[in-house]
């Protein structure tokens, strides 16, 4: 088990790969992709080098709808192979990732029972962008049941159902009683996504000693010498020399070809916002469940509950990759009129709002196509230049579907090496998931021999799924005392900064636990969490300050959190 940490002045992982100066393989992006291709490429024994310029999975992946889902609005663009491909996936992330993918009831509320059934061919077969059009019953049960063909596993997944509206408003009370029927499927949400990129991503710097991974490094240009690095934390650029290079950048592909030389414009993507509402009679009346439905825009709308919270989006806005994606109050007015509509009866404000966020989806170059009919499937785009390695530019790509693109993407990659797959990851399970408990009995079995069953065991358990054990014995082997009540302590920080490569106080606060989603960190803790961090970090009191002012900076202009001000009305 690590006991030693590494240090902003000597951080051994960036000198160890600028001494070795070579590899077979770098992948530039850590999002869900960019790591599945990694681990893929480790367990062939591949020497590969991932870098990152920000933190692991802090992009497009850290602004997901939470959601790993088969895609049922896929199948009115046509595209079956997506669809098939996404619920397969699903299914084996329910297996092979339980401690994060679970189960989702989905509910649509339904207000009519023809609607859309003469424009729903024309926006299949042309893709138009006139009036959307409420669909109706009979379209619902339509996609619903070919949707069921794709996705039961066999018999695994229910089927769906229809209610009337008096069982409806039976099982969901608040909803809107001019609704006809629900329709109810079953999908999949991913709890923590950000903990679960890093678990892949540690499975697969384990699966070989030749796999590396680098966060705060940069890939600012491609020369004779090799694929130029900067060094975000110390300001210090080295080569190093590949064979192939990926370009898994996600929303910033074009951005990063710009950099290796070359001029593209594969990408297109589309801003999505969420907030993320403290509200308990919202979160009772989802009835534990996702309410997903097509608004009269033609937007996808979901609010369903999470982590004691309940999240609602999203959006679909053109966005520059040049600038921050932010959600801003015309989004969250859109939010709040979408809550009105599904439950009229149920108040939302502004003072209800813990968290609020927006990403930019990596979807390809879309010209004139309306956002809600972009493909959200991917292509592997190759360049090869005389005296240069071979660069792949991954275009698209969505959450659901991170194992089968990295095999698709890693094969790619060998094919070039002239190498040999020689082992395949479907069905391998990922971190936290190897002997996680199938039964309440189980679960609770596990926390009494491993770390516990109380509050503090339930945390570990949560957020690690059975690396907790690892986690648990680490912080038994010394002094330990709470730095966010029983969410957060010091050994636990300690394990962090050692194991997961935490550089600042926003890697903590933001991407390895859900303090900030769910509204449960203030001023106190994040200087709690930076003068815990420091004497590992080798940080000074500026340095600590600096840390501090950072994290509240990006909660008050990312997320819409002033926790300044929250701090002066306690």
């Amino acid at each position: 088990m690590m006991s030693a940490v590494s240090t902003p002045i000597d951080r051994e992982s960036v000198r160890a790969a600028r001494e070795r100066g070579r590899t077979s393989v770098i992948v530039i992006g850590a999002g869900i992709n960019g790591i599945s291709t990694f681990r893929d490429l480790a367990m062939q024994g591949i020497d590969v080098l991932l870098v990152e310029r920000e933190d692991f999975a802090s992009g497009a992946t850290a602004a997901s709808s939470h959601m790993i889902h088969g895609g049922i609005r896929y199948l009115e663009n046509g595209e079956f192979r997506l669809v098939k491909e996404s619920v397969t996936e699903r299914n084996g992330l329910l297996k092979i990732a339980p401690h994060y993918v679970k189960p989702l009831q989905t509910t649509i509320p339904i207000y009519s029972t023809f609607s859309g059934i003469f424009s729903a061919p024309l926006r299949f077969l042309r893709h138009q962008q006139g009036k959307p059009q409420e669909r109706g019953a009979f379209l619902i049960k339509i996609g619903l049941t070919l949707y069921d063909t794709f996705s039961r596993d066999g018999g695994n997944v229910p089927r769906h159902r229809f209610l009337g509206r008096r069982k409806s408003l039976e099982q969901l009370p608040k909803l809107d009683p001019k609704i006809k029927y629900t329709a109810t499927y079953y999908d999949a949400s991913v709890h923590d996504p950000e903990r679960l990129a890093l678990d892949v991503l540690r499975d697969g710097e384990a699966a070989h000693p030749g796999a590396h991974a680098l966060n705060y490094i940069e890939a600012v240009g491609l020369d004779d010498a090799g694929l130029r690095l900067h060094d975000r934390e110390t300001g210090a650029e080295f080569h190093v020399q590949a064979d192939v290079i990926v370009n898994a950048s996600g929303p910033w592909t074009d951005l990063t070809n710009e950099a290796l030389g070359t001029g593209t414009a594969f990408m297109g993507g589309t801003k999505g916002s969420h907030i993320v509402l403290d509200h308990p009679e919202l979160l009772e009346a989802t009835g534990g469940r996702e309410i997903f439905f097509e608004h009269s825009d033609g937007r996808i709308v979901l609010i369903y509950p999470l982590k004691g919270r309940v999240l609602v989006g999203t959006t679909d806005i053109e966005a520059d990759p040049r600038e921050p994606a932010r959600c801003t109050d015309e989004e969250v007015q859109y939010f709040f009129d979408l809550i009105g509509h599904v439950f009229p009866t149920i108040a939302v404000d502004r003072s209800q709002i813990v968290y609020r966020y927006s990403g930019i989806r990596p979807l390809p170059n879309h010209d004139d196509t309306a956002p809600g009919f972009v493909s959200r499937d991917y292509r592997i785009e190759r360049r090869k230049d005389a005296g240069t390695p071979a660069v792949f530019s991954l275009v698209g790509g969505k959450w659901t579907t991170f194992r089968a693109l990295g095999e698709n993407l890693a094969n790619h990659v060998l094919d070039e090496l002239g190498r040999q797959r020689v082992v395949k990851t479907a069905g391998v399970r990922i971190g936290g998931g190897n002997g996680y408990p199938k039964t309440p009995r189980r679960k609770l079995e596990w926390l009494r021999d491993n770390v516990g069953d109380d509050e503090r065991g339930r945390v570990l358990f949560t957020r690690y799924g059975t690396r907790a054990a690892e986690v648990s014995a680490f912080i038994a082997d010394g002094h330990d005392s709470p730095v966010v009540g029983d969410l957060l302590s010091s050994r636990e920080l300690l394990w962090m900064v050692g194991n997961e490569q935490v550089r600042h106080v926003g890697d903590v606060v933001f991407r390895r636990t859900s303090l900030a989603f769910t509204g449960e960190v203030d001023a106190g803790d994040i200087r709690a969490i930076a003068e815990e961090l420091a004497p590992h970090l080798r940080w000074d009191a500026a340095r600590v300050d600096a840390e501090v002012d950072d994290t509240s900076a990006q909660l008050r202009e990312a997320h819409g959190v002033d926790v300044a001000e929250a701090a002066a009305t306690v």
